[in-house]
């Protein structure tokens, strides 16, 4: 009786719509209860509009009402539309291509030839998926999510295993800013520094962050096989979920099923070479999932009513990463109404100068994590903060590479434990994998990513990272 009713008083974390519910309600309180202010902004010789740091000044509050959060919801739905519903196409694809059986049987063959070596597979997958995000957005790559959590668990790991091994490589590459146009290349310039300069710490920072992350997922996929109750999805069930099966139950390959591989392989190379030449987002990603299925589905023998059904079934699965996305996404639009963005930037780069000068370069990334969590775009992040945090560097003996660095970091780590990051509840979404479970996974390998970030930064600055 006792333990029955130890259990009922158990906490039970919220559902991911009452968190982002929460985070919106916040944002609209503090419309009311921080001054609103502004930066004037101007475009710069780069056509990048940026924040002048000297025309700051108070305005009239325009607070945003609880009551309206469903109205920023929709307008939050409507300036995503592409985000949203590439969501959906990519899910509806992924539907058909699962369906035709051909990486179950890719998984059946690979479990085969590293029976004994399954871990190696992680530090390679979050090695591939780190390189590819060091020119592109994580975005890109969600709709791998299913075939990583397919292979993880036929290796008798988790979902969490084969979503991270794809995302969180993902997360590296983008977090650290080696070769990254819409982050680094924007901050640069409004830092007035040379293009991709100070590459060789970035790279550095990779292999460190490469490292950490590979052996954070390679302990918890060993624990996660050795007891499956130790997995944070032990015990749920729910739609989207990918079940576990034996080896022996996979299907075999054949003909058809290479075929299949061969159209997916040759979509993925003119995906990526799409994105890395002629710079595609989401619209034309979408475009090629939607090739990709229809011509996977034929190879397959399926019939057009086929296609059409399977793709129906896998677009069921993303409406609730679709509709978060659309939710978090409103937490920008209530405090950009409400002119509270630029006074809590301000107040935040204000205090760094009170710090000890060895805490300088930390507090920027510290401010930068919290800036991300109200501006999560990193091209928006750098216009707002970078014309305010280059004069700050330059005021408080920090680097202008060095804060470069920061706004790297605090831009794309925390990223991957934010309920309304956009990249990270499409990869969780497509992978089946509840808000709550992942950040029991993920909290402590953020924390250690966030010491780390701040190990680097100051020592950039203590040896004049330029």
């Amino acid at each position: 009786m006792a333990s029955t009713e130890k259990a009922k008083r158990t906490f039970r974390f919220p559902h991911s719509y009452v968190i982002i519910i929460c985070v919106l309600l916040l944002a609209c309180l503090m419309t009311y209860c921080i001054p609103a202010g502004q930066y004037q902004r101007y475009q710069n010789e780069e056509g990048v509009t940026v924040a002048d740091p000297s025309t700051f000044r108070y305005v009239e509050n325009t607070p945003v009402a609880p009551w309206r959060v469903p109205e920023q919801i929709m307008a939050s739905a409507a300036k995503n539309a592409t985000t949203i519903f590439s969501i959906f196409i990519i899910g509806g694809s992924f539907g058909v291509i699962l369906a035709t059986g051909a990486f179950e049987a890719l998984t059946a063959k690979l479990a085969k030839i590293f029976s004994g070596r399954e871990t190696w597979l992680i530090p390679a997958f979050t090695l591939v998926f780190g390189l590819a995000t060091t020119t592109m957005a994580n975005n890109q790559f969600i709709g791998f999510a299913p075939i990583g959590v397919m292979i993880a668990m036929a290796f008798g790991f988790d979902a969490v295993v084969g979503c991270g091994m794809i995302c969180l490589g993902g997360a590296i590459g983008f977090s650290t800013g080696t070769l990254n146009v819409n982050t680094t290349i924007i901050a640069q310039q409004i830092a007035e520094l040379v293009p991709f300069s100070g590459l060789w710490l970035r790279c550095v920072s990779f292999v460190i962050f490469w490292f950490i992350t590979s052996a954070y997922l390679v302990r918890y996929a060993k624990r996660v096989k050795a007891d499956p109750t130790k997995s944070t999805m032990y015990g749920y069930s729910g739609a989207g979920v990918v079940e576990a099966k034996p080896l022996e139950e996979f299907q075999q390959m054949d003909r058809r099923k290479v075929l299949v591989l061969l159209v997916v392989l040759g979509c993925f190379v003119w995906l990526i070479s799409g994105c890395l030449k002629y710079k595609w987002g989401l619209d034309r990603v979408s475009v090629v999932f939607l090739y990709m299925a229809v011509l996977s589905g034929l190879a397959a023998g399926f019939g057009p009513s086929r296609i059409a059904k399977e793709y129906i079934a896998g677009m069921k699965n993303m409406t609730e990463p679709a509709i978060l996305i659309a939710m978090g996404c409103a937490t920008t639009l209530i405090l950009t109404e409400g002119c509270v963005l630029d006074t809590v930037v301000r107040s935040l780069a204000g205090c760094i100068g009170g710090l000890p000068s060895f805490l300088r370069a930390p507090g920027m990334y510290i401010l930068q994590t919290v800036t991300n969590f109200f501006i999560v775009a990193g091209n928006a992040q750098a216009a707002v903060t970078m014309p305010i945090m280059v004069p700050v560097a330059d005021m408080v003996g920090v680097s202008r590479q060095t804060a470069v660095l920061a706004f790297n970091f605090g831009d794309g780590l925390s990223n991957y434990i934010l309920p309304h990051s956009s990249a990270l509840m499409g990869f969780i979404g497509m992978a089946g994998i509840p808000y709550d479970r992942w950040v029991r996974f993920m909290a402590k390998l953020f924390a250690i990513w966030a010491v780390t970030a701040m190990v680097i930064v100051a020592i950039a600055s203590a040896i004049g990272y330029v």
